[in-house]
């Protein structure tokens, strides 16, 4: 999907897929498998939010890309209210810091500042705050 060279029926699959094992509270899991590594299930990365949502906006699936950074972009914004920092990874499960794997979860990482920032340039209404910057 990401580069344009899937068909309707594999962008379709793969929509399908991603909406009924993929997509948690809070953005996308990296798999469906939670093995306490930090590739894992409940975890959620942005470089992988990115290709999901860019390649599903591009295959004609814009509702479920939307959907995807509405959710990402809301659990960046909890963890950063909660720890005054961007952050590695993401529990897409429960909106909060992600854990696992074999090192500490890493402070303010330039892929989820620059992916955070793209959803949001991409959709500004969907910015944290953004209803009570355009007065609703």
């Amino acid at each position: 999907l990401f580069v344009g060279l899937s068909t309707k029926a594999q962008a379709d699959a793969v929509a399908r897929l991603t909406r009924d094992q993929l997509v948690g509270e809070g953005g996308l899991r990296t798999t469906r498998l939670t093995t306490g590594q930090q590739w894992d299930s409940p975890n959620g990365w942005a470089p992988l939010q990115w290709v999901a949502i860019d390649g599903l906006a591009r295959a004609g699936h814009p509702s479920l890309a939307r959907d995807i950074a509405r959710r990402w972009i809301s659990t960046v914004d909890a963890a950063f209210r909660e720890t005054g920092k961007m952050l590695e990874k993401y529990d897409v499960e429960d909106r909060k810091p992600g854990g696992g794997g074999e090192y500490p979860l890493q402070d303010g990482f330039g892929w989820t500042n620059g992916v955070t920032a793209a959803l949001i340039a991409r959709w500004p209404d969907l910015a944290p705050d953004a209803s009570v910057a355009a007065g609703r």
